[in-house]
C-alpha cells in the first residue's frame, strides 16, 4: 500500500511542479513592461464604499492625484453616517481641483456592491469606467497603464494584479498566500488562456460593453461581481487584458478567524463559479503531495518538487514587486493552511462577508440568511 501511495504522490509532484514552472515563466512574461499606451480618454472611476477600510484615505488619495489629463472619482455611499465619509471630505477639501463627487446609493440588491455601482454608472460622465475597491493603493501612472490598453479595440475589459499590507500575523499569513499562491494560479492562467476572468482591484471597460452584458444590473445578484463581469465582457468577443500595473491591498489587523472566513468565503465562491477550476486546484496543492511523498519514503521527490515550488513562490514574489524574500521560508506552512482553506471549500453553502451572510446558490447567484 506504501508503496503504492508513494508512486500516486510522486505522479502529483511531477504535475505540481508543471505547475510551478509554468507559473515561473507567466512570471517572466508578466513583467516584460511596455511603456504605457498613448491612449487617454477621460475616465470615471467608480468607488462603492461601506465602512472605513485601513488605510483608506491614503487609498483614496493616490486616486485623486494621477498623472492622468482628465477623470473624475465617483464615491457611492449607501449610508449617509458611513464612517469612511470624514476622509471623502477631507479628500476633497486636499483635491479642490478633482472632480470629486459623493453619490447616495442605498439599494436592495443582493449584492450590494454592484448596487452601488449600477448607480454610479448612471452619474458616471464618462463613457470609460474603471472600477477598483475602497482600499486600493495605486501607482502614479496607474490610469496611464490601465486605460490605453483600451485603445485596442479587441479588449473589452483591463484588470490587473494585487499585493498586500498587513498589520497582524494572520493578515500577513493571508497576504503571504495572495502573492505565492493567488498571483500563480492567475500567472498560469494567463499564460495558458486569454479567457475572460477579472480581477476587483482593477476592473476598466467601456460603457458600451457594460450595456452591452445588461449592465451592472444583470450581475447584481452575484457574489463574485468581478468574474461575471470578466466572463461577460469576454462572451461578446472581447479579451480581458492583464495591465502591468500592480496595486496594492490593506489587510488590516485581522484575526486567523477573520482570515478562515475571508478565505472560506473565497474558496466557495470559486467552487460555485468556477467548478472545474476550482477541482483543478488540487494538482497544484504542491507541498502537500510533497509531505505525502516524503512520508512515503519518495524524499528525492519531494525535496526537487518543493524546490520548484519556492522557485514559483519567489517569483510571483518578484512579478508583484513586493520585497521580504525572508518570507519563502513560510511558504510550506501557508500552502498546508491553504490546502485546508481548499478541503473546506468543497462543502457548505454560507458565505460571510462584511459581516453579513448570504447562501450561495449553485449558479453563483447569493441570498441574504
Amino acid at each position: 500500500m506504501i508503496p503504492a501511495v508513494g508512486v500516486a504522490a510522486a505522479v502529483l509532484v511531477v504535475c505540481g511542479a508543471i505547475y510551478n514552472l509554468l507559473a515561473v515563466a507567466g512570471a517572466l512574461r508578466f513583467r516584460r513592461a511596455a511603456a504605457p499606451p498613448k491612449f487617454r480618454p477621460p475616465v470615471s472611476i467608480l468607488k462603492p464604499v461601506r465602512g472605513r477600510d485601513p488605510g483608506f484615505y491614503e487609498a483614496i488619495r493616490t486616486h485623486a492625484a494621477q498623472d492622468y489629463p482628465e477623470f473624475e472619482i465617483l464615491f457611492g455611499i449607501a449610508d449617509p453616517a458611513d464612517p469612511a465619509m470624514p476622509e471623502i471630505v477631507r479628500l476633497l477639501r486636499s483635491f479642490p481641483s478633482v472632480p470629486i463627487r459623493v453619490i447616495p446609493t442605498r439599494n436592495d440588491a443582493p449584492n450590494g456592491k454592484v448596487g452601488s455601482l449600477e448607480i454610479l454608472a448612471r452619474e458616471a460622465k464618462y463613457d470609460v469606467l474603471l472600477v477598483n475597491d475602497g482600499d486600493i493603493t495605486v501607482a502614479k501612472d496607474y490610469l496611464k497603464r490601465v486605460i490605453g490598453m483600451l485603445e485596442d479595440p479587441g479588449v473589452g475589459l483591463v484588470t490587473g494584479l494585487y499585493r498586500a499590507r498587513s498589520g497582524s500575523v494572520a493578515a500577513a499569513a493571508e497576504a503571504l498566500g495572495i502573492v505565492t499562491e493567488f498571483i500563480p494560479s492567475v500567472l498560469v492562467a494567463r499564460l495558458l488562456s486569454t479567457s475572460g476572468f477579472a480581477l476587483g482591484a482593477t476592473m476598466a471597460f467601456r460603457r458600451a460593453d457594460l450595456e452591452a452584458i445588461g449592465g451592472f444590473a444583470a450581475i447584481r445578484d452575484y457574489l463574485a461581481d468581478d468574474y461575471q463581469l470578466g466572463a461577460r465582457i469576454d462572451a461578446l468577443g472581447k479579451r480581458v487584458a492583464m495591465c502591468t500595473s500592480v496595486v496594492e491591498t490593506n489587510l488590516g489587523e485581522g484575526s486567523w478567524s477573520d482570515v478562515w472566513k475571508h478565505q472560506l468565503r473565497w474558496s466557495r465562491t470559486i467552487r460555485v463559479s468556477r467548478p472545474a477550476g476550482y477541482f483543478g486546484y488540487l494538482v497544484t496543492q504542491a507541498t502537500f503531495w510533497c509531505a505525502l511523498a516524503a512520508a512515503a519514503g519518495q524524499w528525492k521527490v519531494a525535496l526537487a518538487g518543493e524546490a520548484v515550488r519556492l522557485l514559483a513562490a519567489a517569483a510571483a514574489m518578484w512579478a508583484a514587486g513586493g520585497g521580504g524574500w525572508y518570507r519563502l521560508v513560510l511558504v510550506p506552512v501557508r500552502d498546508l493552511f491553504g490546502f485546508a482553506v481548499w478541503c473546506g471549500g468543497m462543502g457548505g453553502d454560507t458565505v460571510e462577508w462584511r459581516g453579513l451572510r448570504f447562501r450561495l446558490r449553485p449558479d453563483g447567484r447569493i441570498e441574504p440568511v
